[in-house]
């Protein structure tokens, strides 16, 4: 029977119908957007990425090197991304960390030539060249993210268009108001707070179709240079300062369009119980650790460091995503800064195998009269 009239449009809708987050992909476990973290095998690591509304904790290593690298790295995918970026530090200007982010690259970056085999890999290669390769590299799946080359800075061209927000301490300190007495961190939360607010990133206001991600940056909280005292005494007076703020943080987050990377010296903090308070209030965090060229063992030689996985995000479920590999190590390399699985280098030395060949053929002959009368029931 033919109808007349419109027809009645129902409440499904496409996928892409719905208002976009630039920058971001729906995790397939929790079903949560995430954002790349500017290191796709960290990315691996933490199960897809950065969910929006989360907060990663980087336990930063001793020279405060390579924490650093990985700071740079978030923060340039936010560029890429067209992000809003907050930057908050009290040692180094905001503004001369933005000028050095490195490049986005359009490919993999490669340190090696291709082709070219050391000798080491042709005595590897007749040895174990029927047995299944092994590879130490942690690559994603999927193109999720960018690459980017740590020996070049990234054009200026690029960021001036680029929208930041900086929180400089020493600056703030100077111009806070004199009728009240604003902790630096009291101070911080106000200022990330007011930026939420006033770009909208809690709903308040519409941002269109194609909504924003603000990508917070947080630069060595909790060290003497923010007034906290909880590295240089095992019974620090303020030990609820950085906790509390952390806390309301990552409150904070929950209800806007928001991601947080906040950096600790966790290796300075004495008191092991605050700082497993602190890892607490995190959703994930991981921890670096450098290795010193005199104390390096040589398993180690061709890693600059281990990282650590304290903790894994458990986030829209009730059980989180365990990594399939724990053993993990880091390198910087020219280009660019690799996370690889950790593996035991074979021994090659010839008396080892001379010595192992030599002992079964021992234990063979020697063992042939002794294994009939074993066998005899």
């Amino acid at each position: 029977m033919a109808t007349h009239g419109p027809v009645s449009s129902t409440s499904f809708r496409r996928s892409g119908e719905r208002a976009q987050l630039r920058g971001t992909r729906i995790n397939a476990n929790n079903r949560l957007a995430c954002t790349h973290t500017g290191v796709r095998a960290l990315d691996r690591v933490l199960g897809g990425g950065i969910a929006v509304g989360s907060l990663l904790l980087i336990e930063e290593d001793e020279g405060e090197c390579y924490s650093r690298v990985l700071m740079k790295c978030y923060l340039a995918e936010g560029v890429v991304c067209g992000h809003q970026l907050y930057l908050a530090s009290a040692q180094e200007r905001p503004d001369d960390i933005i000028q050095d982010l490195p490049c986005p690259v359009s490919e993999e970056v490669s340190d090696s030539p291709v082709g070219s085999d050391s000798p080491d890999e042709m005595r590897i290669a007749w040895r174990y060249q029927n047995l299944p390769k092994v590879s130490s590299e942690l690559s994603s799946l999927s193109q999720f993210g960018h690459n980017f080359d740590v020996s070049r800075k990234m054009a200026s061209q690029t960021l001036q268009d680029a929208r930041f927000h900086t929180f400089y301490l020493p600056e703030e300190t100077q111009t806070q108001t004199h009728n009240r007495c604003v902790g630096p961190y009291e101070g911080l939360l106000k200022s990330i707070q007011e930026v939420i607010q006033g770009e909208g990133f809690d709903g308040s206001v519409s941002q269109g179709k194609v909504r924003n991600v603000l990508r917070l940056g947080l630069h060595s909280l909790g060290s003497t240079l923010w007034g906290d005292d909880i590295c240089v005494s095992e019974s620090p007076a303020h030990s609820h300062a950085l906790t509390s703020f952390l806390y309301s943080l990552r409150a904070l987050l929950r209800s806007s369009l928001s991601v947080a990377v906040v950096t600790v010296p966790a290796h300075l903090i004495q008191s092991r119980e605050l700082r497993g308070r602190v890892e607490k209030v995190c959703d994930a965090v991981v921890a670096l650790e450098s290795f010193n060229s005199s104390e390096t063992n040589p398993m180690y030689k061709d890693y600059h460091g281990l990282i650590h996985i304290r903790q894994v995000p458990c986030l829209n479920g009730l059980v989180c995503e365990v990594p399939d590999n724990k053993d993990l190590a880091f390198k910087l390399r020219r280009k660019q800064f690799s996370i690889e699985k950790l593996y035991l280098p074979p021994d090659l030395s010839e008396t080892v195998s001379r010595v192992t060949k030599d002992k079964g053929a021992w234990s063979q002959g020697c063992d042939s009269d002794h294994s009939r009368k074993q066998l005899e029931f």
